[in-house]
């Protein structure tokens, strides 16, 4: 950047520097030519520093308006207009104060006409150079790799023309006719590179029909007044410019681009107003499309489909229906109508006949859905209706009136039919996000209900010196409703409890928390069983709702006694290995689920039982998720095969017969996932 700022000081200063330096040497000039003296040096440096001026004017330009990134079209050629109009002015001013000198000796000095005319050529110069720049900008608006190599031959010819000025032209006379020929004949050929026009407006092409016909206007009254210098003997100048070669083909090639570009923005006036359209309809399209990433809400993509409609089909008016569940207008959005006046086309609509949309798109929800009629209505005499549907879910209604008759052609109608497919997948897309918000939101709380609820379970069991527990406890989701838990009542008692509630999810683990306090609750008491079952079923029964209950097995180790005290209520039959009998059975007895019965009639279905132990001895404790836990032939895994595996495996410790257990669990199904909660104790008597 810094490099084409220099760039461009340099250019200024060198422009200065040269004119200057070329009128000093056309005073010489005229002085040696007054004085019979030898002027041929003097003219040889007026043509070298007017070729400096030249180059200087052209490196300003090129880095001006030659490398900028983005331009606008009419701003380039207003710069150029003004550029323009003031180099008349002071031709004019210059041109005026000869006629107004012409009876004074002044006018003809031939010192004074040298700087009159030193300062049209300067101002001429000037002119075409930044005409020719901004050409340049507007043949390669879209470019091409041979576009650019064509216009650099075009453009360092012109540049090397200007060098031709130091030949004896004599001796070059028809290679610099043909050179020249052919350089003018690839400055017209390129000047037919007018892509810009098309992306003008209305407006904008008029505007720059004006313009450029200004600088057409400009360019011929520069030529006009060059040759005027040139013909009028009495202030011929000391040379003429249109001499050098590059001077003339800038007059013919910025000449013939402004007859080319008003020649084709004025035949393509007739259908901007088509274009225009079509850049509405990829406008709007494109605002329907970002209302997906923008955040916007379904009424906000209801406003903008409606506005779209309206922009695009340049109805009179509109309105839309957004209909609830059933398919009833809950909400109307109103485009320059009133909701009388919606009342009273509804009731010319039920007049009319309608006719039902051709599409490309077939209707699926009946021809009344999607219609066209014509109104017999003060205001409107046409109206077309087309619905919006999600998942065959009736969402919206859009109608659009006009008024005129036949007022909706069918491109107008497909294009709003792609509104509609386009604002429907964006209100189906915000649907979705918004149900994977709640979804999220909905994990994130299973997240804090799974970590209170393994907050819940208890951290170490309490054992005594005759026993080895091993547990094992998954849920099938985040949260369970297995529950299991033990308590020293003395240091000869320990009390250990495992259940189940019937469901899952949080439901059943909100009810499992609510087992553990009342087990908390009565434990410490020191109930009896019976008294501890009956007592934990009011406390259920009070908080649990009438679909719900809670199944529980519950022992009382005393190993002073060496005996195990329990009772089971509804849940699995406790599997029990004598190392006496080597003999695996399960304890079952009568008992019903906590909250099935509520009232004193539970209390018959309440059994305690009392077996005693010894070394080896094992206590399997579990619930239903194990037994009842399929493969991938639909098969349970049953009460029989967790019998075998404890016979299998009754030598091993707690822990040993815990692992198999799981082991053999999974095996059989396949997975590690499971469709239910799975809770296992094992208790080995050391």
């Amino acid at each position: 950047m810094l490099r084409q700022q220099n760039i461009i000081r340099l250019g200024v200063i060198m422009a200065i520097i040269s004119w200057l330096v070329t009128l000093g040497s056309m005073y010489l000039t005229r002085f040696a030519q007054i004085h019979s003296g030898p002027m041929e040096t003097y003219q040889f440096f007026s043509k070298v520093f007017l070729v400096i001026f030249i180059i200087s004017i052209y490196l300003f330009y090129r880095n001006t308006t030659g490398n900028q990134g983005g331009f606008n079209i009419t701003d380039l050629l207003w710069r150029v207009f003004v550029t323009g109009m003031v180099a008349t002015i002071v031709s004019l001013t210059s041109n005026f104060l000869l006629n107004l000198l012409r009876n004074n000796e002044l006018s003809n000095n031939p010192y004074f006409i040298d700087t009159i005319y030193h300062i049209n050529t300067g101002l001429i110069t000037t002119f075409l150079i930044a005409t020719f720049s901004v050409w340049k900008r507007l043949i390669l608006y879209q470019k091409t790799k041979w576009l650019v190599r064509f216009w650099n031959i075009f453009e360092y010819g012109l540049l090397g023309s200007a060098f031709i000025f130091f030949i004896n032209t004599q001796l070059l006379t028809t290679p610099w006719i043909i050179g020249m020929s052919l350089l003018t004949l690839l400055g017209l050929v390129l000047g037919v590179n007018l892509k810009w026009v098309a992306y003008l407006n209305f407006k904008q092409k008029w505007k720059s029909i004006l313009l450029i016909l200004l600088i057409g206007l400009y360019i011929g009254y520069f030529f006009i007044i060059l040759n005027r210098y040139g013909d009028n003997n009495a202030i011929i100048p000391t040379f003429n410019v249109l001499s050098l070669g590059i001077i003339g083909e800038l007059f013919i090639f910025t000449f013939g681009y402004c007859v080319y570009s008003i020649l084709v923005i004025l035949f393509n006036l007739p259908t901007t107003s088509v274009f225009e359209q079509k850049l509405v309809e990829v406008v709007n399209f494109q605002k329907l499309s970002q209302s997906r990433n923008t955040g916007q809400n379904e009424e906000q993509v209801f406003y903008t489909l409606l506005d779209s409609s309206v922009s695009v089909t340049l109805a009179n008016a509109a309105w839309l229906d957004i209909m609830n569940e059933q398919g009833q207008p809950m909400q109307t959005l109103y485009r320059q109508i009133t909701s009388q006046e919606r009342k009273e086309v509804l009731k010319c609509i039920e007049k009319s006949g309608m006719k039902p949309i051709q599409s490309s798109v077939p209707a699926r929800h009946g021809k009344q859905n999607r219609f066209v009629a014509e109104l017999r209505h003060d205001s409107f005499k046409s109206i077309v209706v087309i619905p919006l549907f999600i998942q065959d879910q009736y969402v919206a209604s859009i109608a659009l009136l006009k008024d005129v008759n036949e007022g909706f052609s069918r491109e107008m109608i497909e294009i709003i039919r792609t509104f509609i497919n386009q604002a429907s997948i964006s209100i189906e897309n915000h649907r979705l996000l918004m149900e994977a918000i709640v979804n999220e939101r909905y994990k994130e709380e299973l997240k804090i209900a799974k970590r209170v609820q393994e907050g819940l379970m208890p951290k170490a069991l309490h054992t005594n010196c005759d026993l080895e527990i091993s547990t094992f406890s998954k849920a099938a989701a985040e949260v369970g409703g297995d529950y299991f838990d033990t308590y020293k009542i003395s240091d000869e008692c320990l009390a250990i409890i495992v259940g189940d509630v019937s469901g899952k999810g949080t439901s059943a683990a909100f009810h499992m928390s609510q087992m553990k306090g009342i087990f908390h609750s009565l434990v410490q008491l020191n109930l009896p069983i019976h008294e501890f079952i009956i007592k934990a079923n009011n406390a259920l029964s009070e908080c649990l709702d009438r679909t719900s209950f809670i199944t529980i097995a519950y022992f009382i180790i005393d190993s002073e006694k060496k005996t195990f005290r329990f009772s089971r209520a509804g849940h699995c039959p406790t599997l029990y290995y004598s190392s006496q009998e080597n003999q695996v059975k399960f304890l079952e007895d009568n008992g019903l689920g906590l909250g099935i019965l509520r009232d004193r009639q539970f209390d018959s279905y309440v059994e305690v039982n009392e077996i005693s132990y010894q070394t080896g001895d094992i206590l399997v404790l579990y619930t239903d998720g194990i037994t009842e836990a399929k493969n991938s032939k639909n098969e349970e895994f049953g009460y029989e095969r967790l019998k075998w595996l404890l016979e299998e495996k009754a030598n091993l410790e707690a822990h040993d017969i815990k692992e198999a257990i799981v082991q053999g669990l999974y095996d059989f199904c396949g997975s590690h996932v499971i469709d239910d909660d799975v809770t296992l104790l094992i208790i080995k008597v050391k």
